[in-house]
């Protein structure tokens, strides 16, 4: 009963949507479900097309998997038709019936409020207020929306029957490690548990059922508005090395850094990984762009990747090398590093 469970090293934008949606190409999962909400975004690239999602799993380039939303996620109706018609996944899309619901009140209520915006740098999207009327017992839930009563399905049932099956589920995480409610740089963080254990509570699934926990990190570090951010490079730096992002969800500009691996030790610690993943690896070496074996990588940049696997502890199996979902070095069978 194989369970994989996907989650951010650092502070988001790790490139997780890229990992699952190779995954989902390779692996071919029964079932993919998303947790975490709208305020996070994956960015899907496949044979020259990009999807950014907010809510749809990203293992929808696999027309076979089923795509499910954890009932501890948060979504927005219009957001999660939107991506049902621009990901071609109508008529494979569940929702839990406690999934919670954004409206626009909650979006109202967060943007005009001023410390969230400016202080704390909140995306607007509704998640932080719509996560307060949950907790106050007051939220509208998926099944109080007959907009969805098409899609209502209940996910843990779902999983522990596919399982049973000996079929494989992904989980999808969102954000990152460090932006965590409980274990990121508070106040600076989101308004939920990141880590693995946290995503696993999201989904109602036990964590005995894991049968690996893939743990994403970039290349280098980044993240999306206010907060510590150990090493930060100023702009001009970060476009001399060609590391100028954006926020798939805001547009905002990234703040950057090198990789730090005593950022990427606690983010260890905290999610016990089975596998890492390196996504960018062609921001640090462009000899290895578009790789997708090891013998082609450039010899130093397996030697860095060599030297993340040791200091973290943990084999490092996918490695991304480019944009399409596709570039990517997968060691996790025969290949070794």
């Amino acid at each position: 009963m194989p369970l994989t469970v996907v989650v951010g090293g650092f502070f988001g934008d790790e490139g997780k949507g890229k990992v699952i949606s190779y995954l989902s190409l390779v692996d071919k999962p029964d079932i993919c479900v998303r947790t975490g909400s709208i305020n996070a975004g994956h960015t899907v690239n496949l044979g020259g097309r990009t999807w950014r999602v907010r809510i749809i799993p990203s293992c929808f380039p696999n027309t076979q998997t089923r795509l499910m939303i954890a009932p501890g996620a948060l979504l927005s109706i219009p957001v999660l038709m939107r991506e049902v018609e621009e990901t071609g996944a109508r008529g494979r899309v569940w929702v839990d019936y406690s999934t919670g619901v954004i409206e626009d009140r909650h979006v109202e209520a967060e943007r005009s409020d001023e410390y969230l915006m400016k202080t704390i740098g909140s995306t607007g999207q509704g998640v932080g207020m719509a996560t307060v009327d949950r907790v106050l017992r007051r939220l509208r839930l998926a099944r109080d929306f007959k907009e969805l009563s098409g899609m209502l399905t209940d996910v843990p049932r779902e999983v522990d029957e596919s399982l049973g099956r000996g079929g494989l589920v992904v989980v999808e995480g969102t954000q990152g490690t460090f932006l965590s409610l409980y274990h990121g740089t508070y106040p600076y963080v989101t308004s939920r548990d990141t880590t693995a254990s946290g995503v696993l509570s999201e989904v109602g699934v036990s964590p005995r059922s894991v049968s690996d926990i893939i743990l994403v990190f970039k290349a280098f570090v980044s993240r999306v508005g206010a907060g510590e951010l150990p090493g930060e490079l100023k702009p001009e730096e970060a476009e001399a090395r060609g590391w100028v992002e954006r926020g798939t969800v805001t547009g905002r500009l990234r703040r950057v850094a090198p990789f730090n691996v005593e950022l990427a030790k606690r983010a260890v610690m905290l999610n016990k990984p089975t596998q890492i993943a390196v996504t960018k690896l062609d921001a640090l070496f462009p000899g290895a762009r578009g790789k997708r074996s090891w013998g082609e990588l450039p010899a130093e940049a397996r030697r860095w990747v060599n030297w993340v696997s040791e200091e973290l502890g943990v084999p490092v199996t996918l490695i991304g090398t480019g944009e399409d979902a596709m570039d990517m070095v997968d060691l996790r069978r025969g290949e070794a590093a």
